[in-house]
């Protein structure tokens, strides 16, 4: 550790928020502690005594450790390195640890001969306005698909991803989403805790960078970043796309089968009958906010439905057309703020129930998506809704891990409460009902545009 005087160590809550500490590079192999009680936390800073919590049990520490082999690169200056440290109490990993619920779900598959391989495609916005009137970041020149200096006038997105380089967090592609300030940011594929780290650093990284950014003169940009589901009504939402596939003792792609039906194995098809079968119960983990259901609505290409489809972007689950070795499933219903360890974890879990359960995968959508869908069957229309399935959905909770979902519905059981409580005659139980276009309410800006 002698390349830094300092190290960031930090992990993921309950909420997906970055907690952590600042550590002397020199005493930092010791790790550190931090009370347990966070995993009672709102957005808000109120406490509630869930499960995991210890509110009400002295509120004792949980240890923070790492390898000081992953610690890399910071952003905050070139004396800080920063790395992800894992938790534990009594000399026992803590079971509400969304990364720990994520290192069961790779060790669950690995005890079937097969590890598992992922991809993260974010979305976010830029804007500018503050947290109290934001608004998107104008670049009337950009378009879908959209690169150079048209999409991105400040050239800040160009230095968020050359930081996150120089921090070890692979890009794979990014360009321009489909809206004014929007841009789709993908990170390379790789085991499935490299992915899920990748993307909570750079998630972190990619707000401070912009937050902090100046122009050639060293004066602030005003601009800020946001991963938040739906931050401004009336335009496209932003998602967290897990893609994934398993490989074989080998190193061979065990989903891909060319005498398949659309190339892929019974491996494959078991999965997708998994997350098609679990796709309500698994929406909680995936939108975790109040604020998510205002994205998640039909025909905007999301995961809405529960289905797949072959090159489907109407569908919640699709499959690349002629992948070959390449065949991997893409899981669109995760939402911007979603705990992205959590996110895997409930994938990779959903989608090993089908193949031991030995579901039988449907068949995949070949309607239009908008007006002809092949299902009636959708993702819960507000989070009160989706914890009640979630609740409902034993087998998912049992195998992404008890102690963790009965810490998250406590929680966000909580946090429905002090929606209902603060939006007052504002508050929305169902969003697909009355539409997508209403104001985002000040309860929404305060509790969720800081952090996401």
């Amino acid at each position: 550790m002698t390349d830094w005087d300092r190290i960031r160590a930090l992990w993921p809550d309950h909420l997906g928020l970055a907690r952590g500490k600042y550590l002397p590079a020199r005493l930092a192999h010791r790790g550190t502690s931090h009370c347990v009680a966070v995993f009672g936390l709102g957005y808000d800073r109120s406490m509630v005594p869930a499960p995991g919590a210890y509110l009400l049990d002295g509120l004792p520490d949980t240890h923070v450790s790492f390898d000081t082999a992953d610690i890399r690169q910071g952003w905050d200056d070139d004396a800080t390195g920063v790395v992800i440290g894992d938790l534990s109490m009594h000399g026992e990993a803590l079971p509400e640890s969304p990364r720990d619920a994520l290192r069961r779900a790779v060790a669950d598959w690995e005890a079937l001969g097969y590890t598992p391989k992922v991809g993260i495609e974010l979305e976010a916005y830029v804007f500018t306005g503050g947290l109290d009137s934001p608004r998107p970041y104008e670049t009337p020149r950009a378009m879908v698909y959209g690169t150079g200096v048209g999409s991105d006038p400040s050239g800040v997105i160009t230095k968020l991803v050359r930081r996150a380089e120089v921090s070890g967090i692979a890009m794979e592609s990014v360009n321009a989403e489909y809206d004014e300030g929007q841009f789709e940011l993908t990170l390379e594929y790789g085991d499935a805790m490299w992915a899920a780290d990748n993307a909570f650093l750079f998630r972190l990284l990619a707000r401070e960078t912009v937050l902090t950014a100046t122009d050639a003169a060293g004066q602030p940009l005003g601009l800020d970043l946001t991963f938040l589901g739906k931050p401004f009504p009336g335009i496209s939402g932003t998602g967290v796309h897990v893609n994934f596939s398993l490989a074989d003792a080998h190193g061979d792609n065990a989903m891909s089968d060319s005498d398949g039906a659309h190339g892929m194995s019974d491996l494959a098809r078991g999965c997708m009958a998994g997350l098609v079968h679990h796709h309500r119960g698994m929406t909680a983990l995936a939108a975790p906010t109040v604020n998510a259901y205002r994205r998640l609505r039909p025909g905007e290409l999301n995961g809405y439905w529960a289905n797949w489809g072959v090159e489907h972007r109407c569908a919640g689950n699709r499959v690349p057309r002629g992948a070959g070795p390449h065949m991997r499933i893409e899981s669109r219903i995760g939402d911007g703020a979603a705990n992205v360890h959590t996110l895997i974890a409930a994938v990779l879990q959903a989608a090993r129930l089908g193949m031991v359960g030995g579901l039988d995968c449907p068949e995949p959508m070949t309607t239009d998506g908008f007006d002809d869908v092949n299902t009636d069957v959708h993702c819960a229309h507000s989070l009160s809704e989706a914890l009640d399935e979630m609740e409902a959905d034993e087998a998912l909770c049992e195998a992404v891990g008890k102690e963790l979902c009965d810490n998250f519905v406590f929680n966000k059981r909580a946090e429905w409460d002090r929606y209902i409580a603060g939006a007052g005659d504002e508050a929305v139980d169902d969003w697909d009902a009355i539409g997508g276009t209403e104001p985002l309410l000040e309860w929404e800006l305060k509790q969720y545009l800081p952090y996401h």
